[in-house]
């Protein structure tokens, strides 16, 4: 089988890829600016704002499944009009679609326990363009997956433990919100969970979020302890209290995800070794 992952230079890109060595068939990835380290059947520069870039890719490489990893922050063109791109083309050529998504698309307000059947009501620009971004996708691709999934954690290298770091080195100004709750998820896990939709002809939408509800400074705990760090020297602050938006209680209930597809997805208790 051959997949192209959208992204592959990213975070979770590097971690499918990484999968991907032991899975037999070729996988293709995407760059925007520079390709990653891993090693790939080829490595294909794209700009998912640009329409024309996306079909030409898509219509090259061939492959039989896409999955859709990009990033592109509060970016419209990027995280709304660039799923669109890719749904368009992935509908043209018959290419099956796993589009990551995120539980950014809830407002965490009126309900804390978000499953697979809730509708978005996002409350942020980051929000609104992966809400938007679902909607193309589930229109345009009726046989593709949605997966929506919550604070992305590895064995280092993610944005939220560099935050930890350097918080805690003071090197950056900043608090970890109490009142801020999550069900961060272990890369690997998502990884692998996005390589079961691949291979599967599921449809719908999917989460897949980590066992454990936690605050992001309950997050930030573990992973310092994890790394040696005292957790004393981390600031702690309540969102509420504050003037950046963002939702604050979103819990992401996978439980039906996880029979359906047969899957563990671990707590952050666990994978971050809780003390």
């Amino acid at each position: 089988m051959k997949t192209l992952v959208i992204g592959g230079s990213g975070f979770l890109g590097t971690e499918l890829l990484r999968q991907a060595r032991g899975r037999g068939g070729r996988t293709d990835a995407t760059y925007r600016s520079r390709p990653g380290a891993a090693r790939v059947g080829a490595w294909h520069r794209l700009d998912v704002r640009e329409r024309g870039q996306v079909e030409a890719l898509l219509a090259t490489v061939a492959p039989r499944v896409v999955i859709n990893a990009t990033s592109g922050g509060a970016d419209w063109a990027a995280t709304a009009d660039g799923s669109v791109h890719v749904a368009m083309a992935a509908a043209k050529f018959g290419i099956r679609l796993v589009h990551v998504s995120s539980d950014a698309v809830f407002s965490g307000l009126g309900r804390a326990r978000y499953d697979e059947t809730c509708t978005p009501d996002p409350i942020t620009p980051y929000g609104a363009a992966k809400a938007a971004a679902e909607t193309a996708v589930r229109l345009l691709c009726p046989d593709a997956a949605v997966v929506r999934t919550s604070l992305i954690i590895g064995d280092g290298g993610s944005a939220h433990e560099r935050l930890v770091h350097e918080l805690a080195a003071d090197e950056r100004e900043g608090a970890l919100f109490t009142d801020d709750i999550r069900c961060p998820v272990h890369v690997a896990d998502l990884a692998a969970g996005l390589w079961k939709l691949a291979d599967s002809d599921e449809t719908g939408v999917f989460h897949l979020g980590g066992a454990d509800a936690l605050s992001r400074y309950s997050l930030g705990v573990l992973i310092a302890r994890r790394d040696g760090i005292a957790p004393s020297l981390l600031p702690a602050g309540r969102r509420a209290d504050t003037r950046l938006p963002g939702p604050l209680d979103v819990r992401l209930d996978s439980r039906a995800t996880r029979h359906r597809l047969g899957i563990r997805l671990r707590g952050a208790g666990e994978f971050l070794g809780k003390r």
